[in-house]
């Protein structure tokens, strides 16, 4: 230890005198506990005090004992919103321009928080905080994403103490890849398992160890539910009690959640609904088939809200219980608006989005008694995200209200002297870490130490200035600056010189949706503006602007990690290989070895298994012969070796031939011997969220383990170059 001793030390205790170090400070004495829940790609008007028909009765609860601001901002996607929050300063600054999986070779664009940056974890733990995350965390870079790390930019380095929960952008609800500190583990496999269940269940455990070993001290949980993101799954009875309320379409879903924002107070009474996105047809003019489809995957999004809803609804019960509500600061929103990865039809099955598959309507409906079960992880049609995000335009991925207006609900009985009310002054994510710093320490923190400014004087005043009135946005080449009671927006398309982009100017004191642009009758405001953001992108690491594709990227940067890699070996006994290593699909032309000690003890047995049933492969032993499985959607394939295997030692295995459009020649062998061919009609890197497991099977595919010893190893090799355009039309789909 470094801190000196206090006491004297003499040759005898009874001569000594004991000494011991001050408790570490406890914040102010009094400091409430924090606990922070995020949702993901839920739009502003989803949840039921924000004007929505889908049932949030907690979420509800806590608005009506604290407040709702209705001028909150995020960014417009995933992991730079929660790299603001998670250090109050803007996400270019800190290297987080875009996601996780994206490092451009530019200091706004790492994939990852710098390292040289405070974030609130670690300094509400100077504090005296305990600080726990349940749930998303999206701020690794994937090629880091491996049993063995590196561990640099996992939650534990970056201050959290504990930490269960998922780190990349999204994951199966039923069948989840999950994290508890630096180490994979695998989630119990039963009937009623689901994800948001599992994290409001460790966000229990972790409040009720805490108070009961150090009740003294106050804790700070992160909560960050994988829903409402993609894929959509809940239980079928909370999907059936919304199919008659969806029917009315998203056009008039849309009016009627205006017209009770309105009679509410959330939104002033002049407020105009936004124009129908471009694209996004009228609800009139589906066909009965394209409305049957839609109502039903709207009606599984809610009931996922719903679901998730009672989960929040036990953790608020359990500070209840424990008499914690009074003092506990707690934040709710979302980190970014609803999606359009559905795209125009939506899905039953959204790994064939995130694969570029397009499927028709007729499959899709016969896909619908599996709808948003462990075969039916579903997304939405387009125009029910731009519903979600009533009353403005367009949605994730854009500056556009639809893209950053984010519903936060703010509750602390102690704190807050009057409650049920909604506060409209602005605010961005960036407010929130100075926010709980000056809370937990009372007193403001330094000036220099974060980009945003804290709201709690908002808190006890309607009438309180907005702490900042000023905040650029940029996310893909579009921008936006909002300035006082003016914001400029632009829409950028890739490939266009920035210079040609068009921008629109809204008084937003007068125009709370941005309906009536201004841009004619104040062009030189609106150059004013323009100019007002480009010194902010120079003062805060927005340059380079970048608007190339995905593709454009990761062929300029060369695939990290295993990707880079031509021939991998696999061991049995080793950690689960996660989705998120890029090798766990069947996207290149590919051979998988696996060297077996065949004593015929068992006559079945499964030696690798990737995916799921609903969407993966399998190479195992039945009845004492090797067999290969695989299905991706309608696409299914079984090969089987003609004889047993002998006893002896033997190299099995199967090897993929892709064509250019997409299909594949699979063969089975065994000991350099052609045993069984095929053809699939499809092939695809997101065979499902789940990854590759060696010498046992971590889902649903059959068969035990094989006796120890009996796989040796298993070798693959890959023989085409991993598809950049692919890889990075897969990422953009799933964000």
């Amino acid at each position: 230890m470094n801190e000196t001793f206090g006491g004297i030390v003499q040759e005898t205790v009874s001569t000594s005198i004991p000494w011991w170090p001050a408790a570490k400070p406890n914040a102010d004495g009094d400091a409430p506990n924090i606990l922070i829940i995020i949702l993901d790609d839920t739009g502003w008007s989803d949840f039921g005090c924000f004007g929505s028909e889908i049932a949030t009765p907690a979420i509800d609860r806590l608005a009506a004992r604290g407040l709702q601001y209705t001028e909150f901002h995020v960014t417009p996607l995933c992991s730079p919103t929660r790299a603001c929050l998670l250090t109050g300063r803007n996400h270019h600054a800190v290297g987080m321009r875009f996601l996780s999986d994206v490092d451009t070779g530019f200091p706004n664009s790492r994939g990852a928080v710098a390292t040289n940056v405070d974030t609130l974890p670690r300094l509400l733990s100077d504090l005296g905080y305990a600080c726990y995350l349940v749930g998303k965390w999206h701020l690794t870079p994937r090629h880091e994403i491996t049993p063995a790390g590196p561990f640099t930019h996992w939650p534990l380095s970056r201050g959290f103490h504990k930490f269960y929960g998922f780190l990349d952008g999204c994951t199966d609800q039923y069948c989840p890849e999950l994290y508890q500190d630096n180490q994979p583990i695998t989630p119990r496999r039963d009937a009623n398992y689901h994800l948001s269940q599992d994290l409001a269940d460790h966000a229990i455990s972790y409040i009720t160890d805490h108070i009961t070993y150090r009740e003294r001290t106050p804790f700070f949980l992160q909560l960050a539910f994988g829903a409402q993101h993609a894929p959509i799954q809940v239980p079928a009875p909370y999907i059936e009690r919304y199919l008659d309320v969806f029917r009315v379409g998203w056009d008039q879903i849309r009016q009627n959640r205006l017209t009770r924002q309105k009679e509410w107070g959330l939104v002033p009474p002049e407020t105009e609904l936004a124009a129908r996105n471009p694209g996004v047809p009228a609800w009139d003019s589906l066909s009965e088939d394209e409305r049957t489809l839609a109502v039903h995957l709207q009606a599984a999004y809610a009931g996922f809200l719903e679901h998730t809803d009672a989960q929040i609804g036990r953790v608020l019960d359990t500070l209840d219980r424990l008499h914690l509500t009074d003092n506990t600061v707690i934040m709710l929103f979302s980190d970014n608006g609803a999606s359009r990865e559905g795209g125009q039809q939506g899905t039953v099955n959204v790994n064939s989005v995130y694969s570029g598959i397009v499927r028709n309507i007729q499959d899709e409906l016969a896909d619908l008694p599996q709808l948003a079960g462990p075969a039916g992880p579903s997304h939405y049609p387009e125009g029910w995200a731009m519903a979600s995000n009533t009353p403005f335009r367009r949605y994730k991925q854009f500056v556009d209200l639809g893209g950053v207006r984010s519903p936060l609900i703010v509750s602390w009985p102690r704190g807050i002297p009057q409650s049920g009310q909604s506060r409209a002054q602005f605010a961005h994510v960036i407010d929130l870490a100075p926010t709980l710093l000056e809370i937990a320490q009372g007193k403001e923190p330094d000036a220099d130490r974060f980009d945003g400014k804290s709201l709690k004087r908002t808190f006890a005043s309607p009438q309180a200035p907005s702490p900042r009135d000023l905040q650029y946005f940029e996310t893909l080449g579009h921008r936006a600056i909002r300035y006082q009671k003016w914001r400029a927006v632009t829409e950028h398309q890739t490939g266009r010189d920035y210079a040609d982009d068009v921008w629109r100017l809204y008084d937003v004191s007068k125009d709370f949706s941005e309906c009536r642009d201004l841009a004619a009758h104040y062009p030189q405001l609106l150059q004013q503006l323009q100019e007002l953001w480009w010194q902010e992108a120079r003062r805060f690491q927005v340059l380079p602007l970048d608007d190339r594709p995905l593709a454009a990227l990761l062929e300029f940067r060369s695939p990290q990690g295993l990707l880079t890699r031509d021939r991998l070996t696999f061991y049995p006994g080793q950690s689960h290989i996660p989705f998120a290593t890029g090798l766990t699909g069947i996207d290149r032309s590919m051979r998988v070895t696996a060297h077996l000690h065949w004593s015929g003890s068992v006559s079945a047995g499964v030696i690798v298994a990737s995916g799921t049933t609903e969407g993966g492969y399998w190479l195992g032993i039945e009845q004492g012969r090797v067999v290969f499985k695989y299905r991706m959607l309608a696409a299914q394939l079984t090969l089987q070796a003609r004889t047993a295997l002998s006893l002896q030692d033997h190299d099995v295995g199967w090897a993929v031939r892709r064509q250019p459009d997409g299909t594949a020649q699979i063969q089975l062998h065994c000991d350099g011997e052609l045993m069984d061919q095929g053809w699939v009609a499809l092939t695809a890197r997101h065979l499902s969220f789940w990854g590759l497991d060696i010498g046992t099977s971590g889902t649903n595919w059959e068969a035990e383990p094989l006796p120890a010893g009996t796989v040796v190893s298993v070798t693959y090799e890959f023989f085409d170059p991993v598809s950049c355009h692919a890889m990075a039309q897969s990422m953009l789909n799933r964000q």
